[in-house]
This record gives C-alpha cells, sequence and structure tokens, in this order.
C-alpha cells in the first residue's frame, strides 16, 4: 500500500551472493560480497539513526519513539565497527544512504501522527528483514574473517530489533510479514501493507525473487 522502495545495494547481496570462488581471491583483498556487504550495512545504518532521530521528533505512539531511540543508539555503535573494518579493509564507504532509503526518508519527514508511526513501523520491518538476509547470507558466502565477524555480531541486534518491531506492529494493528510453522518471518509477507524491501508495491515478490529465500533465524 505505502508502495516503500528500500535497500537497492542490500537486495542485491540477497539476489544474488557472491560465487565461494572468491573466497579463493587474493587474501590482500576483500571479496566483492564482503566490500558490497560493508557498503551496503553502513547505508543502513545511516538510514536508522536518521530514522531513528525522526522516531522520537514526531512519533504519536510513545513506544514508537522509544524504539526509535533504541534503533538509533544500536547502528550508531555498529556503523563504528562497520567503519573501523572498512578502513582496515581499504573499503571506500558511501556518504549517504541510498536512493531508496532517502526517499523512506523523504515519506517519513513528510507524514505525521498516526501515519508516520504506521509508515515508520512498516518501512522497519521490511528494512529489517532485508538486513537479516543479507547478513545472513554474508555469514555464509563472505571470505574475509572480520567482515563476517561483524555479520555475526550484528545478526542478533537486528533479530532483536525485528522481533521488537513486530511487537509493536500487533500492538498497532499493523501486518507484519508472514511467519512460517517455525515462527521465523518469511520475507515478502503477505502482500498487505508490508511491501518486501526493494519492493515497489503492494504484491513485491520476496527479497530472493521466490517465496523460497532464506528467512531470517531467530536468535
Amino acid at each position: 500500500m505505502l508502495g516503500i522502495k528500500r535497500l537497492g545495494l542490500l537486495a542485491a547481496l540477497v539476489l544474488v551472493g557472491v560465487a565461494p570462488a572468491a573466497a579463493a581471491q587474493a587474501a590482500a583483498q576483500p571479496s566483492t560480497q564482503d566490500t558490497q556487504y560493508l557498503q551496503a550495512v553502513h547505508q543502513v545504518n545511516l538510514f536508522e539513526i536518521t530514522a531513528g532521530d525522526l522516531a522520537q521528533q514526531k512519533g504519536q505512539n510513545q513506544r514508537v519513539k522509544d524504539l526509535g531511540a533504541m534503533l538509533k543508539t544500536d547502528h550508531t555503535q555498529l556503523d563504528q565497527t562497520v567503519q573501523q573494518t572498512a578502513s582496515q579493509l581499504g573499503v571506500e564507504l558511501p556518504n549517504e544512504p541510498s536512493a531508496d532509503e532517502q526517499a523512506v526518508l523523504d515519506q517519513l519527514n513528510n507524514a505525521s501522527g498516526e501515519e508516520f508511526d504506521r509508515l515508520w513501523v512498516t518501512s522497519e520491518l521490511a528494512g529489517h528483514v532485508q538486513a537479516i538476509q543479507a547478513t545472513q547470507t554474508e555469514i555464509s558466502q563472505g571470505s574475509e574473517q572480520s567482515v563476517v565477524q561483524l555479520a555475526q555480531t550484528a545478526l542478533p541486534t537486528l533479530q532483536t530489533h525485528y522481533d521488537e518491531l513486530v511487537q509493536l506492529a500487533n500492538q498497532l494493528g499493523i501486518p507484519v510479514p508472514q511467519t512460517s510453522a517455525s515462527g521465523t518471518p518469511s520475507p515478502g509477507g503477505t502482500g498487505t501493507e508490508s511491501p518486501a524491501p526493494g519492493g515497489t508495491g503492494t504484491e513485491s515478490p520476496a527479497p530472493g525473487g521466490t517465496t523460497e529465500s532464506p528467512a531470517p533465524s531467530e536468535s
């Protein structure tokens, strides 16, 4: 319904990944998978820090304000590690969120009251599903140990954020991504009001392009 587009580079990581053969490349350089993950997660952090500020300033529901503050703190801390790791590996990081992420921030800036709360929660749910999937991809396909370790550290935090967002969505009556029998979120959702990250409408396909994309695991 909201037509939110999210995380272009991050979506590419979920869709494509990098062939395991990349691990055989020279150890002096991080693989394309590692490089793109660092760049994408940095952009996510920039988005989340700004979105967290907006939640505290514009949120109508106190839980939206509180969760925004938590996300800002956690993503600020995560980004410190991202920047340190990227510097050590000689990876250049973007200076701003992706175009899709900026479009969401623009929508949030133009919203207010209950509309803001619903838009914020919906976009955060979609974004965290995508971020969790891309982080899982890095853990399984990354070749630079420092980046893989960063992803392993980030995953529980991202999952905690997702779980908190689900609780808040239920409180506000906002649809959440469809869950599987095991209770883990199934990206792509139900096709109603919770578009998949990177999607363009209410019937966007799941980030992996099919309904068989790996779902975020519970921590």
